[in-house]
C-alpha cells in the first residue's frame, strides 16, 4: 500500500489567528484510506464561501478573510487540498494530478452537499476551482478571484511562473516561513513559521513539490483540456457574480496575468487593485473580503 504521512496534530495548537475546530472527510469515493481536513465556520443559512489555497500555503492563509465572511451571516469552508495543512500527504510525488486534485474537491462539494457556493480561489485554487463552475453549474453563484490563472496549455507561460517553477525545483526541501515572510514582510515570525508546520521534513513536501510541474504547459497536459473548456464555460455561459482582486507586487501571477484572465470571465468588473499586495493576497485580505461581500452578497 502507497505510503501515506499525517502530519502530527499537536504541530497546529496555538498557532497564531487560527482558533478554528478541524474537521475531517475521511474515505471519500476515489480516495480510500485518505482523511481530508477543512474548516467549517459560520451560519448555514448564508452563502457558503469555499476558499481554495494554492502552494505552498494551507487553510492557514484564509484567517483574515474567513471572519468578514462569517461576521455577515455566511459559512465558510476552507479544505486543506491533499499533500497540505492537515490533510493526509501521500510520500509518492507521482500521486499528485491535475486530475486527481480536482476530483477531490468535486467529492468534498458532494460530501458535504454544499450550494450557494461563492469560490474564493488563489494560485492553485483557482486553477482548480475555476475548472469546477461548468460541471456544478447552479450550486457556483459567485466568484472571488484573486492572483491565478486556467491552465490551458494553448498559451505561453508567465516569465515569472517559469522562474517560480525553476526555483522550486531546484529547492525540493524549500524554507517555506522564509519564502512566506519574503512574499508578505507584514507577517510575524509566529505566522511565517505557521505555514512551515504542517511539513515536519522533506518527505512530507512531496504534493508540494509537484504542484508547479503540474501547471498544464501543452495541449495535451493533464488538466489542459478541462481548463480550456472551463475557459469556453466562463466567456460565455458564465451567469454568476464575479468580484476581482489584485495583489499588484506578486512577481508570478501579478497584473498582466489576472488582466489576461479578467477577459475570460464573461462581465468580471474592474479589479479592487492592492498595490501593497503580493502573491498570497490573503495575507492582505480583511479589506479584499469586505470589498468583495458588496458586490458578491
Amino acid at each position: 500500500m502507497p505510503e501515506i504521512l499525517r502530519t502530527p496534530e499537536d504541530r497546529f495548537t496555538g498557532l497564531p489567528g487560527y482558533a478554528f475546530a478541524p474537521h475531517y472527510a475521511e474515505d471519500m469515493p476515489g480516495y480510500p484510506g485518505l482523511r481530508m481536513h477543512y474548516l467549517d465556520e459560520g451560519k448555514r443559512a448564508g452563502r457558503t464561501f469555499l476558499c481554495l489555497h494554492g502552494q505552498p500555503t494551507w487553510s492557514y492563509l484564509y484567517r483574515r478573510m474567513l471572519p468578514v465572511f462569517t461576521e455577515a451571516g455566511h459559512r465558510v469552508v476552507a479544505p486543506d487540498l491533499y499533500g497540505f495543512g492537515r490533510s493526509d500527504k501521500p510520500a509518492d510525488e507521482a500521486t499528485y494530478t491535475f486530475t486527481w486534485h480536482r476530483r477531490s474537491l468535486l467529492a468534498l462539494i458532494d460530501r458535504l452537499a454544499l450550494k450557494d457556493i461563492v469560490l474564493v480561489v488563489q494560485d492553485w485554487g483557482g486553477l482548480l476551482g475555476l475548472t469546477l463552475p461548468m460541471e456544478l453549474g447552479s450550486r457556483v453563484t459567485g466568484l472571488l478571484v484573486m492572483n491565478t490563472t486556467l491552465g490551458t496549455g494553448d498559451a505561453p507561460l508567465a516569465p515569472g511562473f517559469l522562474a517560480w517553477r525553476d526555483w522550486s525545483n531546484k529547492n525540493p526541501d524549500m524554507d517555506i516561513a522564509k519564502l512566506m515572510q519574503r512574499g508578505c514582510p507584514h507577517l510575524t515570525p509566529a505566522e511565517a513559521a505557521a505555514y512551515a508546520l504542517p511539513f515536519p521534513d522533506a518527505r512530507h513536501k512531496a504534493g508540494l513539490r509537484r504542484f508547479p510541474n503540474l501547471v498544464p504547459d501543452h495541449p495535451d497536459a493533464d488538466g489542459a483540456a478541462l481548463s480550456r473548456q472551463a475557459r469556453d464555460y466562463l466567456r460565455s455561459q458564465w451567469s454568476g457574480k464575479t468580484f476581482m482582486a489584485v495583489g499588484m507586487q506578486d512577481p508570478v501571477l501579478g497584473p498582466p496575468v489576472m488582466a489576461a484572465l479578467r477577459a475570460d470571465i464573461k462581465g468580471c468588473p474592474a479589479p479592487l487593485e492592492v498595490k501593497e499586495g503580493g502573491h498570497f493576497l490573503q495575507e492582505w485580505g480583511e479589506p479584499v473580503a469586505r470589498a468583495a461581500l458588496e458586490v458578491l452578497a
